[in-house]
């Protein structure tokens, strides 16, 4: 598609510039987009300024002396109550009244959707179009007395009087009290009169009407900051703070407009992971209420620690809760749960106590506990010998410092040597050069692993080195994130050790913990301004240097960038300063400051939502395996630095996996998986194989020198390591030449026949026996016979729900003309099913005829306890004149004791068939192949009178010809009754479960078993014939045994829309095969599916592009609307992955085939 496609269409640039207006002005709808009358924007206007005029009634009392200060704002405050009750109580009204206006009929239906027609300046629909009102009456009120606040406390915080006095000057006091009233009456407008839509939307719905309380929260923030400055004179900081605040409050309308301020919702829970990770040493957390309850806890324990007297015990106690709170305590709880009820359940049983033992996790438990008791001890040694004495080059804290140091290098080397590129530029020289395959990758990583262990036992082995250095925080955040403790220990040692004097302000103002907390957030913040700073440079070189993204302004955007580079620099380090992404506008060079948020991006949980599909299950096959091998690879190091917010795409086949962490501690981080979709898009397609050429270029292509560079460094991933998995490798073929070979299709006939009485015996052995019917047969004296009608004998047909797709629409369908090889398989609705019950007796089905009644045959041929009755549905009549005697089937008693091991069932011996028919298929009937057959049955209990039992019944003729009946009865409802050689077009249809009419078929139907042996015996045979085509043909009985019982063992064979498809996916079956048609290409393929260890390569992404490309997808879906499919911010991108981050955000906004909860990898 051609990068100059619209970023918006026409309808939605009309939309987005009506929209933009009232976004600034805070609610009032100015640009209509259609006439209106005049009287309702005067009404909008009158509206706007009500909170001016009232506060302006005070401000003048308080200038003319009067009234005080605070009298003037309960006064203004008290008058703004009252409008905005007014107005509230009007809507109220006016949604309670009906009017019928008479509507002008128009063409254009978008333009309608949003037209209102007035009748009044204060009629109803006026007053329902200016003021909407509040879904919910505590609401009105509660909204009311925050505008009455509001403006009171505004009124205060703009009194003239208080500008000039807080700068000295009167200089300024005019446009600031202009311009700060504005921003005032937007906040009141868009609290009681409209909400507008906000650019800064962070959940999909405001249920609870959070949004109007945005923008007069922030004006509280504002006044609350003059007012500590009221309260608490003679504190310069204080009033430098509110100088700057007076003049950034006209700015405000400009900050909500371009989206860079948060929603409450949003702000509270960034304000909560940026408190409880910088300043409580905590991580971010996998859900909003987990983040909840550990900022609630971890609160309580700073609190708490602040009251302890003794030193030593302060200590002992931030140490003790650092470690609990850094583990995941709700797994371990929800384990100790679990035992104790299976220890409830395994009083009666010794097995279940065993396995709950099993599930105990012990070994955690007592593991966590030794390195607790550790950690305490040396503690509170290493306080009682070395205290909190003053840092100097000689002391012991000093020495540590320098050893934590030596640590933090080693482990960085070590944790670096893990992936396949050092700091993601240089390639590692002792990373595996061959991992094209398992065995080979996984003997050459052998000794990696080696490192990885050492490494992690270091990690696991350090806390209480550190642990004396800090407080709160530093004793939390060795535990949470020992890594980055290291390095903020390193960083204040080798500061100290180069900033010795005492005078100077870091030494001297600043105690340890403090000194952590800040080298903290300032490495947090300066790599978050280098990823950020990458991805702007990727972004612009993009644009420029790609051919299929370089628009018409893109040179014009360039240049600008490029002339006005500080002011960029300045936009990436404001958002690197508040945490928040960095927007790129439609994923084009032009950068905003978005809303912080927190590090999920989304308002809700993980995993709770997806596009499921017909191809989520094999995601949920892949992801316990993924998750194991995950856990092996985050221990060695192979992912690099673990951090909340980290991403991580891999690949396999045509399968890409999303990896997205999002809670880390001691030994664990919780972490999300999606599958992205398998039916691959131009798109998806595109940035797939530039994610495939990366990963090549990376692990499979061999390189002249020890450390070259990364060609693909602009690139947003960065290939880390390759995981061995276990997961189904997807093969598919094309078996043009194979299926429709004529001799192959010759062949195709005789082994369907064997395949039948294989299926059938290995049933007929397995199924439950029943005694009593056999000897009931045995003791019957005389030898009866039942003649059954030609078509279906049930009095009430009962059909399985999976035959739903077994009819062909009409008759024609099976005509042999020149397109019979194309195979005709339609779906059909579950409504149209002919297999549906109706009852016998009930009214006459239209178009069916009633067959003679059993009692009307000739005298003999029936049974005189057999009641049977046809039903024919529309089929061409049947000449009773001329129609055939149908073949008796004997129902003597069986020939041998044990024939009844592999009888068949009864329901199954009656015959449909026409005598002559019954004579052709008994020569048609591999007697050698059923005698083989039963002699390598397995039903015997004792050994030694199997082989006795199995010749008794190979003798058995009266067996033989319950088999030979029913196997050719099941025979020629699969091919028809011609017993022509079928075509390809027929195995296709039969295989999809679409059969030719015939009275065989019509008796088969009827029996759900059987006719489910039937199709998975056609299915077994059609891959047989695969497998002989290429693997040569079959030598003796021995050989199609195996295969048989590789099929029955090893294989699902059937039908990629079948739920046992997917349940067979579930299990795990080592292979499957489907067949289908590809009408675009004419050609018949095969799909296999074999579970292997397979390679699954995986990259880390830029979290900062993502985060980016995120805000930019919810600002461009939930404001500008622009859910247009073919949208230019979705287009492929082979640098940014622009397409496969759209896919992996959370739906609604993307579209995942598979996420999963949070869950739990053990680092360790």
């Amino acid at each position: 598609m051609s990068p100059d496609v619209p970023l918006l269409n026409d309808y939605k640039q009309d939309f987005f510039l009506k929209r933009l207006p009232q976004t600034i002005l805070g609610g009032p709808r100015l640009r209509l987009g259609y006439w209106a009358a005049p009287y309702i924007y005067v009404n909008q206007i009158i509206l706007f300024l009500v909170p001016w005029v009232l506060g302006g009634v005070g401000t003048l009392l308080y200038q003319v002396s009067i009234l005080k200060d605070y009298y003037t704002a309960a006064l203004s405050g008290g008058l703004m109550l009252v409008a905005a009750l007014v107005i509230q109580f009007t809507s109220i009204r006016a949604k309670t009244k009906s009017v019928t206006v008479e509507r002008i009929p128009t063409t254009d239906i978008l333009a309608e959707e949003d037209e209102h027609e007035f009748t009044s300046c204060a009629g109803a629909e006026t007053v329902r179009f200016l003021i909407p009102g509040k879904k919910y009456i505590a609401n009105t009120f509660l909204h009311s007395v925050l505008a009455g606040l509001l403006c009171g406390l505004g009124t205060w915080y703009l009194l003239p009087s208080r500008i000039t006095l807080l700068y000295g000057s009167a200089g300024g006091t005019a446009p600031l009290f202009i311009l700060g009233w504005i921003t005032l009456c937007i906040g009141e407008y868009s609290l009681i009169v409209n909400t507008p839509i906000e650019t800064a939307t962070f959940q999909t719905q405001d249920t609870y009407e959070i949004t109007p309380l945005m923008r007069p929260l922030y004006i509280f923030f504002f006044v609350s900051v003059d007012l500590a400055h009221r309260l608490i004179k003679n504190t310069p900081a204080l009033q430098h703070v509110n100088q700057i605040l007076h003049i950034l409050f006209v700015f405000l309308p400009f900050l909500w407009a371009f989206g860079t301020l948060p929603p409450p919702d949003a702000l509270f829970l960034w304000a909560m992971e940026q408190v409880l990770e910088f300043g409580l040493g905590g991580s971010s957390m996998s859900t909003h209420l987990r983040l909840l309850i550990m900022f609630i806890i971890s609160t309580g324990t700073a609190v708490t620690s602040y009251f302890i007297p003794s030193p030593v015990g302060a200590v002992l106690f931030m140490t003790g809760l650092g470690f609990l709170l850094s583990l995941n305590l709700s797994d371990i709880s929800f384990a100790v749960r679990h035992s104790m009820t299976r220890n409830r359940a395994g009083t009666k049983a010794q097995t279940s106590s065993g396995a709950s033992e099993r599930c105990f996790p012990w070994k955690e438990i007592l593991l966590h506990v030794t390195v607790l008791v550790l950690a305490l001890l040396e503690t509170s040694l290493l306080h009682h010998f070395a205290g909190f004495s003053q840092i100097s080059k000689s002391s012991s804290q000093a020495i540590v410092g320098h050893i934590v140091l030596i640590l933090f290098i080693v482990l960085w080397i070590l944790r670096e040597i893990q992936s396949i590129y050092i700091l993601g530029i240089f390639r590692n020289p002792f990373y595996p050069k061959d991992v094209r395959t398992v065995a080979v990758f996984l003997g050459k990583q052998a000794k990696l692993l080696k490192v990885g262990v050492v490494r992690r036992i270091l990690l696991t082995g350090l806390h209480s080195v550190s642990v004396s250095i800090g407080f709160t925080r530093a004793f939390r955040m060795v535990w949470q994130n020992t890594e980055n403790a290291l390095l903020e220990t390193a960083i204040v040692s080798t500061v100290h050790s180069l900033i010795s004097s005492t005078d100077v302000w870091w030494n001297r103002s600043l105690n340890t913990g403090i000194r952590l907390l800040l080298v903290g957030i300032m490495c947090d913040r300066l790599i978050q301004f280098i990823y950020k700073l990458q991805f702007a440079m990727t972004v612009l070189l993009a644009s420029w240097m790609e051919k299929k993204q370089h628009r018409t302004t893109t040179t014009a955007l360039c240049t600008l960038n490029i002339i006005f580079f500080p002011c960029v620099l300045v936009i990436i380090a404001f958002s690197t300063l508040l945490s928040s992404p960095l927007l790129p506008l439609f994923t084009l060079p032009v950068f905003l400051v978005g809303f912080p948020r927190p590090a999920q991006s989304w308002p809700g949980t993980v995993g709770t939502a997806a596009c499921v599909c017909a191809d989520t299950v094999y995601y949920d096959q892949m992801v316990p395996r993924l998750t194991a091998s995950l856990q092996a690879a985050m221990a060695a190091g192979s992912f690099g630095l673990l951090l909340p917010g980290s991403h991580y795409l891999g690949r396999f086949q045509d399968r890409l996996i999303w990896i997205m962490i999002l809670e880390c501690g001691y030994t664990y981080c919780c972490i999300n998986i999606k599958g992205l979709e398998l039916q691959e898009t131009s798109c998806h397609t595109a940035e797939a194989r530039r994610v495939d050429e990366l990963f090549e270029s990376a692990f499979e292509q061999e390189y002249p020198r020890v450390c070259s560079l990364n060609e693909h460094f602009g690139n947003v991933l960065t290939p880390c390591t390759v995981l061995p998995v276990k997961l189904y490798s997807d093969a598919r073929n094309v078996l043009t030449g194979i299926i429709d070979c004529h001799e192959n299709l010759s062949s195709f006939k005789g082994d369907l026949i064997k395949v039948l009485v294989f299926t059938l015996i290995q049933y007929c052995s397995r199924r439950p026996k029943k005694q009593e019917n056999f000897h009931k047969i045995e003791s019957k004296e005389e030898t009866s016979q039942i003649d059954l009608p030609p078509l279906k004998t049930s009095p009430h047909l009962k059909s399985p729900e999976d035959t739903d797709s077994f009819k062909s629409e009409t008759f024609d369908d099976w005509s042999d003309d020149i397109f019979d090889d194309e195979p005709k398989v339609e779906k059909r609705k579950e409504g149209n099913n002919w297999l549906k019950d109706f009852p016998g007796a009930a009214l006459p089905i239209p178009g069916s005829v009633d067959s003679e009644r059993v009692a009307d045959l000739p005298a003999g041929t029936t049974s005189a306890h057999s009641l049977y009755r046809a039903v024919l549905l529309g089929y061409p009549a049947v000449d009773r004149g001329k129609q055939e005697s149908v073949a008796a089937v004997p129902l003597g008693k069986l020939g041998s004791s044990h024939s009844h091991l592999v009888s068949v069932p009864e329901e199954w011996r009656p015959s449909c068939l026409p005598r002559s028919k019954m004579e052709e298929m008994s020569s048609l009937f591999p007697e050698d192949w059923y005698q083989f057959v039963l002699s390598q049955l397995k039903c015997f209990h004792l050994e030694a009178m199997a082989s006795t039992a199995l010749e008794e019944i190979a003798k058995d003729k009266v067996l033989k010809d319950f088999y030979i009946h029913t196997v050719m009865t099941c025979y020629f409802g699969l091919l028809g009754m011609d017993n022509m050689v079928p075509t390809a077009g027929h195995i296709v249809r039969v295989y999809n479960g679409i059969l030719p009419w015939s009275s065989a078929l019509d008796w088969l139907v009827v029996k759900p078993e059987l006719f489910q042996l039937a199709l998975k015996a056609f299915r077994y045979t059609l891959k047989l014939m695969v497998d002989k085509a290429s693997l040569g043909p079959i030598e003796d009985f021995k050989e199609l045994k195996g295969y048989l019982e590789e099929y029955e063992s090893d294989w699902y064979i059937g039908l990629v829309s079948e739920e046992k498809w997917k349940e067979a996916v579930l299990q795990e079956k080592p292979c499957l095969f489907a067949l289908g048609y590809d009408p675009h290409m004419g050609v018949y393929t095969g799909r296999v599916l074999t579970l292997q260890e397979v390679l699954v390569q995986v990259g880390k992404l830029n979290a900062e592009a993502v985060r980016g490309q995120w805000a930019n997808l919810s600002w461009e879906l939930l404001y500008a609307t622009n859910d247009d499919e073919e949208r230019y911010s979705i287009q492929a991108h082979p640098l940014l992955l622009r397409n496969l981050t759209v896919q992996a955000a959370e739906p609604p906004l993307g579209y995942p085939i598979y996420s999963s909860k949070p869950l739990s990898v053990r680092r360790c």
